[in-house]
């Protein structure tokens, strides 16, 4: 059974804020994106397995750990780019395998435009990236082509969640663990008069992460 995991971390929190702020320009919350991502990647990457290996030191002999399974990040177009380099960094050989969905802004329904896993699976475990889980849709569509494709292990990485997102994704996959950096209050209803937010968005959140990110906004 999968689990939900908020980080508690004080740099997580604090960096989370300056995420938040209308002041922050693209430059620098690309950068914080980057760092909170590194900080997520460490926690949801603790229960990895590890095989005891030789190595020569200056001195001596010493028994080391390596990791025992290949490690694929999934990024979810566009905004799950933001958090590849940063993790990438961690783990060097770790795959890069894309997945393009956007959100019907009408239907707040996924709909995929792209693709790039290969035919057969080449890693063990899986690491969706995705700074924001509003309705959910995405993410449940992500895992859903994981699984086809045969991945063995997934796990999900959010910046930013709303309660029904969560939901949402644990009531389609309850296997996949969620590591987040906070869960949000809820998202916008169907605005009632000219102005008011689109449906769909977290609150209070940060507005659009692929926006923000890319000066698109």
């Amino acid at each position: 059974m999968g689990r939900v995991h908020v980080s508690q971390h004080p740099l997580i929190q604090h960096k989370l804020a300056l995420l938040r702020s209308i002041e922050t320009g693209p430059k620098k919350f690309r950068e914080l994106v980057r760092e909170i991502s590194i900080l997520l990647a460490y926690e949801a990457t603790a229960d990895l397995a590890l095989t005891p290996i030789d190595v020569m030191t200056p001195l001596t002999n010493a028994t080391g750990m390596a990791l025992s399974d290949k490690i694929g990040l999934i990024p979810i177009l566009r905004a799950g780019l933001g958090m590849v380099e940063g993790i990438w960094e961690m783990m060097p050989a770790a795959e890069v395998w894309h997945i393009g969905l956007y959100r019907d802004h009408r239907t707040l329904q996924p709909v995929a435009y792209y693709n790039k896993l290969p035919v057969n699976p080449t890693v063990q475990v899986c690491l969706i990236l995705d700074p924001m889980l509003a309705t959910g849709g995405s993410a449940v569509a992500a895992a859903d082509m994981l699984k086809q494709w045969g991945a063995r292990r997934i796990k999900y990485l959010g910046i930013i969640a709303a309660p029904e997102g969560v939901e949402f994704l644990q009531a389609h996959h309850p296997d996949i663990d969620i590591h987040l950096g906070t869960i949000d209050d809820h998202l916008t209803p169907e605005p009632s008069a000219p102005g008011e937010p689109p449906r769909g968005y977290i609150v209070p959140g940060l507005g659009d992460a692929g926006d923000r990110q890319f000066g698109t906004g």
